[in-house]
């Protein structure tokens, strides 16, 4: 339980209330829920604030790999900013929101 809270970026003060709310009983339940329910809602942000760091990645990897290929970037340039296979073009446009 405390690696899964760390993970989620609770601090330390949050997680000894926790234990405490569970030494006190049924009636912090509804407390514990909500520290649930807000570490998910965070945790959920951070992912999609990864997913969209990551397809940035994916989406600059493939650019270069096409640049190496061709020997320049030109015919991606005119790829831009709409013009991309289907699959990297999703990659930009999350990338770029």
């Amino acid at each position: 339980m405390i690696e899964c809270f760390k993970a989620s970026g609770l601090e330390i003060k949050d997680i000894k209330q926790f234990f405490e709310w569970c030494n006190q009983g049924s009636s912090t339940y509804q407390n514990r829920k909500e520290l649930f329910d807000t570490r998910k809602k965070a945790v959920e942000q951070e992912i999609l604030r990864l997913n969209k760091t990551l397809d940035m990645l994916k989406y600059k990897c493939w650019y270069y790999d096409q640049a190496m290929k061709e020997g320049n970037e030109d015919k991606i340039r005119q790829m831009l900013p709409d013009n991309l296979p289907k699959d990297i073009q999703q990659l930009y446009d999350n990338g770029h929101k």
